[in-house]
């Protein structure tokens, strides 16, 4: 199980309840007879929490490898803590075989490492994995794990946890918080069953139990388990209102206003005409200055940095970028807040509120006056005024205002394509293929090649040739890496070998566009035959142009018919035509997909899926060519 846990500030208020249950569907498990690599035998975790926010807590877990692939993720476990502010005060482990028998763990197949997404970052070097080894594990064999670990108070006051089950079957688990019984626990329970909360010698215990079967495999693209299945989240704060004040306090910085930063962003925007022009030459500067330490907000102390020292430092976690940025905002005049969110395939929000996996743990830029969102630590591959697709469409908590909004559901994406073909008497053929990406993807695109030597863009256009079925030969030319906006173009042009045969009949893909058009979407798409869970859905308006020029020794025996294609949210034409005279076959496609939003269900799988089936047979289509003197009957 993935476990948050963060200590943050005091609040008083009533006990809240009943816990809500799980969405229909949403602890649908396989079925019974499919047997998963491990299972949680026993699992329980105790949280004695202090008044001023310290913690200590008790684990104790039994975990069993069922098959060979269950070996590895039994045979090594691990415990992080924060160096800083946690320690370990007890830890055992033991192997224990099928007869029952039980094989201790000796102190030299338990070690610590660092936590690899610090990524060399000396100031978040404070995260450590307690590694523990197993040796001997097989089939049928169980790791026994228990530890105590204490924390003392990141911040005074505050408690919270997050838990969504963990992939294995789970027999049992119980989660017991012991809490001061003036400091109430908050929760939202979804699958995890909460028993009676017991009240004696000044302190109250609340329990949850949860069991679980195998689950069901998650589809591709579907959207986080947390989103509608199984998760707990407990808290002593009772509202966002709340949580959103602690996090504004607990990110006053005196040296936000330094002389340093305020020289900077006067620097950087001493050309720009407006607040917009202002912001996002700002935003450039952190997003290609500061690097990004991928720690998610709440797995350390939601505090950020001095931006004093982020500067200097020219790292940081998504809490850093958003202090550092609003602090160069602020310096010339423009107002900003920072927003929480829960980044990745998790659309909700508990209804408490909390750090975590499937809760809040990620934190973006608001700027009321331009209207827009801004994620620094998109890096290179987010244009101001774009967001990345993992932080759209989602209920997003402004720090200043205290209140929950939502960011953008949607946002322009366009591509153009126009691949032209010329196909010799061998059957061997050049192309010329030209993209134009528009809208948040351009961004995203010229950044492949922003970072890419030269040798590595030739690379990527023979990977780009490869995945769409082709052998043959690859040189590319961009637009301008250095540009931060607009649209991107990039030309591939070389040879393709035997695109055709020059005796014989030969079927010829009816291309308008190589991997990562039309055609790749409706694939991404239709991934799965069947849907039964919510998935990450995002449109666009796509339109390709293929032209395939015939050598006088082959003449057209075949071409699709035209195609159209209008079922919401989905349209889609594709037009056919041949010109004797210049022995071309022109093919035109445009798809627009409008969902609105960036979660479809499975029903409305279910009622575009025929359209986009059609869609995929056209795009898979071929024109069939065959050589002139056994051509009897071709168009002309």
């Amino acid at each position: 199980m993935r476990r948050w846990l963060v200590v943050v500030c005091a609040c008083t208020a009533a006990f809240m309840g009943p816990i809500a249950r799980a969405a229909p569907g949403a602890s649908d498990a396989a079925p019974a007879s499919e047997l998963t690599p491990a299972t949680i035998e026993s699992d329980v975790h105790v949280f004695i929490v202090a008044h001023d926010g310290s913690v200590v807590e008790h684990d104790d877990s039994t975990l069993r490898a069922d098959t060979v692939a269950g070996i590895d993720e039994i045979a090594q476990r691990y415990v992080w803590f924060n160096k800083d502010i946690e320690r370990i005060d007890a830890l055992s482990a033991e192997s224990i075989d099928p007869q029952g028998g039980v094989h201790p763990v000796g102190p030299d197949a338990i070690r610590d490492v660092q936590e690899p997404r610090a990524a060399g970052a000396p100031t978040f070097e404070d995260g450590v994995l307690r590694t523990v080894i197993f040796p001997g594990i097989e089939p049928g064999w169980r790791t026994r794990l228990t530890f105590s670990k204490s924390r003392v108070a990141a911040q005074p006051g505050m408690f919270e946890y997050f838990a969504v089950p963990a992939p294995q079957s789970v027999l049992e688990q119980q989660l017991v918080f012991d809490l001061p019984a003036d400091m109430p626990l908050y929760f939202d329970a979804r699958g995890y069953v909460a028993r009676a909360p017991v009240t004696s010698d000044g302190r109250t215990r609340y329990a949850f139990d949860y069991r679980h079967g195998p689950f069901a495999r998650a589809e591709f693209g579907a959207v986080g388990a947390a989103n509608d299945g199984d998760r707990l989240m407990v808290t002593t704060v009772p509202t966002y209102a709340a949580f959103a004040e602690r996090y504004r306090d607990n990110a006053k910085d005196s040296s936000a206003s330094d002389a340093q930063v305020a020289a900077l962003a006067r620097e950087i925007t001493r050309e720009a005409p407006d607040d917009g022009t202002k912001a996002a030459l700002l935003y450039d500067w952190v997003r290609a200055n500061i690097r990004y330490v991928a720690l998610f907000l709440g797995e350390t102390a939601a505090k950020p940095h001095r931006v004093i020292d982020i500067l200097h430092h020219r790292y940081g976690d998504c809490k850093d970028h958003a202090a550092l940025y609003g602090a160069l905002l602020a310096a010339v005049g423009i107002r900003s807040e920072p927003a929480l969110l829960a980044s990745g395939a998790v659309y909700t929000l508990p209804s408490v509120p909390g750090y975590g996996a499937g809760a809040i743990n990620h934190v973006i830029v608001w700027i009321p006056a331009l209207g827009r969102y801004a994620d620094t630590t998109a890096g290179g591959g987010t244009a101001f005024g774009f967001l990345p697709p993992n932080v759209m469409d989602r209920p997003a908590l402004l720090v200043d205002e205290g209140v929950l909004t939502r960011t953008p559901a949607t946002q322009a994406r366009a591509r153009r394509a126009r691949l032209q073909v010329d196909v010799d008497e061998s059957g061997d053929a050049r192309y010329a293929y030209r993209v134009e990406d528009d809208g948040f993807p351009a961004e995203l695109e010229r950044n492949v090649f922003r970072r890419a030597t030269s040798a590595r863009a030739v690379q990527i256009a023979r990977e780009r040739l490869r995945q769409t079925g082709l052998r043959g030969t690859a040189a590319i030319e961009t637009g301008d890496v250095n540009a931060t906006s607009g649209p991107f173009v990039a030309t591939t042009t070389g040879a393709i070998e035997r695109l055709a045969w020059p005796d014989g009949v030969t079927a010829v893909p009816a291309l308008s566009s190589f991997a990562g058009g039309i055609a790749s979407q409706i694939d991404g798409w239709l991934a799965e035959p069947v849907r039964t869970q919510s998935y990450v859905c995002i449109g666009g308006t796509f339109d390709e142009e293929g032209v395939v020029t015939l050598p006088p020794g082959l003449k057209l025996v075949y071409m699709p018919s035209d195609v159209t294609i209008a079922t919401d949210p989905i349209e889609y034409a594709a037009h056919y035509i041949f010109d004797p005279v210049s022995r071309t076959v022109q093919i035109t496609r445009r798809l627009q997909a409008r969902f609105g939003k960036q979660v479809c269900t499975a029903q409305a799988f279910d009622a575009m899926r025929d359209a986009l089936v059609r869609i995929e047979r056209d795009t898979s289509a071929q024109i069939v060519v065959q050589a002139k003197e056994k051509a009897a009957g071709a168009m002309r």
